[in-house]
């Protein structure tokens, strides 16, 4: 039985995103592989899923992505 709570690691003024109870904290509540950040404000945590949908829509249609995979699939 452990005698102490191991912390997670944090400074107040950084805003994260929790992906499992889906609310914005203040200074990390829950462990690094639930959440997005840090965030520099409480507004930029709240938008997390949208910045991370926008970020995946580039990734997903990045001509020099899509253009790796096709040579290596022609050359195969």
């Amino acid at each position: 039985m452990a005698l102490f709570k191991k912390r997670t690691v944090g400074k107040p003024g950084e805003w994260y995103y929790c992906l499992e109870h889906k609310k914005v904290e203040e200074g990390p509540e829950c462990p690094n592989k639930d959440r997005f950040g840090p965030y520099a404000t409480r507004t930029e945590a709240e938008h997390a899923m949208e910045t991370a949908r926008e970020r995946n829509l580039e990734w997903e249609t990045d001509p020099k992505w899509h253009d790796a995979a096709a040579k290596n699939d022609d050359e195969a």
